[in-house]
């Protein structure tokens, strides 16, 4: 690099800045990997079984209003989305990356110790599905792309919690409660027509010692960086999850930015022939796990469509009633009024639909129909609310000077991502 930066011919063709930049982001990938491949998974204790977070205690009436302490984590996170993550999307979103000292701030927020048990090192008391959501929903308020950066690390530990053994959780889930947490994924979806999340391509079989894996994951959060993945793959005829290692033979990720997600890094993660001893398995392989890993996954993308929405409707209210045409506001249009009120009326059914199953996940009910019914109300009702605030804002919806296209992008993911959060 001091070679380089010597070479006259370097300022005579006006490629210093440009080359400058590519040597700090080469430099920094390069740092990145060296610190991925050095960290060693090693249990620090030895546990004599799984632990697991207690559920939360059932209402006497059904009521989904937070209590104090869920109020108290969502003003925190609300507040670090409104003062950091809003002000650094749009950069992020034209990087398409996420800044590092952002993503240290949310490791600071403790996001991935909340579903650690204090037993190992966790905040953990009790699992409260609800609290996620209502989590998840707050940082989406700031962006949601770079909400799913913060969070993607934060849905390996909890499936560890809810479903690693004692083996498992003492070897990975010491190290998202230490000064710094690992980048972690878990990778779901695959990058083809008519993707069915219970019929897989990514196969899994059987060797001696282990497991073999084949196949290619599509938008991994974070996958370049990452340090641990929660995997899934068909393996005997069912879907079932595996935990891998980033410095595991044949594994491989290289990015592909979407149209949105930006921020998140997504990236595709390649298996060639991967080696996995016998206790990468989570669970047995149980299809049961798996098909609440999914329910559970999709209920975190529905927090984040509602976040995002009430983010465009709280953009809209103040700029249609200060944007003034033919010499009056443009609230005082009726079709301008009444779409706008239409927003808020699709939001409060989203958020109402996204509680209650989160709310019967959490009591520990059935929640498959609930998070179906919320999941089918968020991809329809997201995408119309991002459209109409590009469209209340006429030109200026068009234009990256306003955030609402980009917000438009990013809910334009909800009826496409499977996997990468969990609540």
């Amino acid at each position: 690099m001091n070679r380089f930066a010597g070479l006259a011919i370097v300022d005579r063709l006006r490629l210093r800045k440009p080359a400058e930049k590519f040597l700090h982001a080469a430099s920094k990938t390069g740092f990145q990997v060296a610190m991925a491949a050095a960290r060693q998974f090693k249990a620090t204790q030895k546990l004599v079984g799984p632990q697991r977070l207690p559920k939360a205690s059932k209402p006497e009436l059904f009521d989904l209003a937070p209590s104090e302490e869920q109020e108290m984590l969502r003003d925190a996170a609300r507040s670090f989305a409104i003062e950091q993550l809003l002000p650094a999307a749009q950069a992020a979103d034209t990087n398409a990356q996420a800044p590092a000292e952002l993503l240290v701030q949310a490791g600071d927020l403790g996001l991935s110790l909340l579903g650690v048990p204090e037993s190992l090192g966790g905040a953990g008391s009790e699992r409260s599905v609800l609290t996620n959501v209502l989590i998840g929903e707050a940082l989406a308020q700031g962006d949601l792309s770079l909400a799913v950066a913060c969070l993607a690390p934060s849905a390996v530990s909890t499936a560890l919690t809810l479903w690693g053994d004692a083996q498992q959780q003492a070897a990975y889930l010491p190290a998202f409660t230490g000064d710094k947490p690992p980048v972690a994924a878990l990778a779901v979806l695959e990058a083809r027509p008519l993707f069915d999340v219970f019929t897989l391509s990514t196969k899994a079989r059987r060797s001696d010692g282990g497991f073999v894996l084949d196949g290619t994951k599509a938008f991994v959060p974070r996958a370049a960086e990452a340090e641990l993945f929660i995997v899934a793959a068909e393996l005997d005829g069912t879907p079932a999850l595996f935990i891998i290692e980033s410095s595991a033979q044949g594994l491989s990720a290289k990015a592909d930015p979407g149209m949105g997600l930006r921020a998140a890094a997504t990236a595709t993660l390649d298996l060639s022939n991967v080696k996995l001893p016998t206790n990468a398995l989570i669970a047995e392989g149980s299809a049961a796990v798996y098909a609440e890993c999914i329910a559970l996954s999709r209920l975190a993308w529905c927090a984040l469509a509602v976040g995002t929405s009430q983010a465009v409707l709280d953009y809209l209210v103040p700029y249609v009633n200060d944007r003034v045409a033919f010499g009056e506001p443009i609230s005082h249009r009726q079709a301008v009024a009444f779409a706008v009120a239409n927003v808020g009326i699709e939001l409060e059914g989203m958020r109402l639909l996204t509680y209650r199953a989160a709310s019967r996940a959490e009591q520990g009910a059935d929640f498959m129909r609930p998070v179906a019914l919320a999941r089918r109300a968020c991809i329809d009702k997201g995408m119309l609310i991002g459209s109409e605030g590009v469209q209340l804002l006429g030109g200026h919806g068009f234009i990256k000077e306003h955030p609402v296209e980009r917000w438009y992008r990013d809910l334009r993911a909800i009826g496409v991502m499977e996997g990468a959060l969990l609540v």
